[in-house]
């Protein structure tokens, strides 16, 4: 096999996040009596993710992020809830969300069979991301999840994938692919750390100019070739 180690990205590379995450914020709406409306979801989304590409930059923490687009959510609606409860609510629900991407179980079944190490890399919040590993499919094929606030670092940081290193002494720059479908954290945090990538852009975005891309796919089963 050319690449031993595989680190997978996990939501928008393994997981629906979007299904889960509309499922969890409409889960959250009922349990707080605010309208779940489309409306609504767009101004949490467009809030969330303004928040999300500070943290990727490193202007804020991960509990100022999860915390303030409550805040500003319920600002935004001139509603008088409590954003802390709200945040707890929709973690939660998110946790139990767990919707694998098309042909990502078959393809890492694949993978595993062939004898590839597989790990999980990413930033999402620990408690989420922990509670959907264990309750999904991908439990008995990953050997293990590096997550960011464990880590004291994240992607795309060097800091975060020294870590990963430190954990995986047999890992090098020519034996490990990092998979991911964000260019900011997953292929930006492999050029950052030396080591190869794969872009998994099934929308066929334009990449990004100074960016090393070894392989893209649109589709996983394209991954198959590849390692």
């Amino acid at each position: 096999m050319k690449y031993e180690y595989l680190l997978f990205d996990a939501d928008d590379t393994l997981f629906d996040f979007p299904k889960a995450s509309s499922r969890a914020f409409e889960k959250m709406c009922r349990t707080h009596d605010i309208p779940f409306t489309p409306e609504a979801y767009r101004l949490y989304h467009e809030i969330n993710l303004e928040l999300w590409a500070a943290f990727d930059r490193g202007e804020v923490t991960k509990e100022f992020v999860t915390l303030e687009r409550y805040v500003r959510f319920l600002k935004g609606l001139s509603l008088d809830r409590d954003p802390a409860e709200c945040n707890r609510d929709y973690l939660a629900a998110l946790g139990e969300g767990v919707y694998p991407l098309p042909h990502a179980e078959a393809v890492c079944r694949e993978l595993k069979a062939r004898g590839h190490r597989m790990y999980i890399v990413t930033n999402a919040v620990a408690s989420v991301q922990r509670s959907r590993l264990r309750g999904s499919v991908f439990a008995e094929l990953f050997e293990g999840a590096f997550i960011s606030e464990e880590a004291g670092a994240a992607k795309p940081s060097r800091a975060y994938f020294d870590y990963v290193r430190r954990q995986l002494p047999g890992l090098t720059e020519e034996n490990a692919l990092v998979v991911g479908d964000s260019l900011s954290t997953d292929i930006q945090g492999a050029n950052n750390a030396g080591l190869p990538c794969c872009w998994f852009n099934p929308a066929g975005k334009p990449r990004r100019e100074g960016l090393r891309i070894d392989h893209e796919i649109a589709d996983l089963r394209e991954l198959l070739k590849i390692v």
